[in-house]
């Protein structure tokens, strides 16, 4: 049985929201998942203060998330990237980017 960290996708056409869930590779996109990680809204928010950069919301269960990395989940290419931002794996190659910056970017 494999087992991957995936984006689920739920919301309205052109406004899309994500669960970070685990399923089973074989099963569908929008099938019942085995767990809820966590939720990803891609969509920009704008500053609360005004200044600044707007901001994408992602929120998520570290401890499940290091549970499932460690029982040998498989994340997704999307979920690679958003495990990577909270810190739980070391980013994949970008163009333009080596792999000491990669490993540099997430010391930081």
């Amino acid at each position: 049985m494999v087992v991957k960290i995936r984006l689920a996708r739920f919301g309205r056409r052109k406004a899309p929201f994500y669960n970070i869930v685990v399923a089973q590779a074989r099963s569908a996109r929008n099938s019942k998942p085995i767990e809820v990680l966590g939720t990803y809204d891609p969509i920009p928010k704008p500053p609360t203060d005004g200044e600044g950069k707007p901001w994408k919301d992602i929120k998520l269960d570290t401890a499940r998330a290091k549970y499932w990395l460690g029982v040998g989940a498989q994340p997704s290419d999307p979920a690679w990237r958003l495990l990577s931002m909270a810190g739980l794996l070391v980013p994949k190659y970008r163009p333009g980017m080596s792999a000491e910056a990669g490993k540099e970017e997430l010391k930081q």
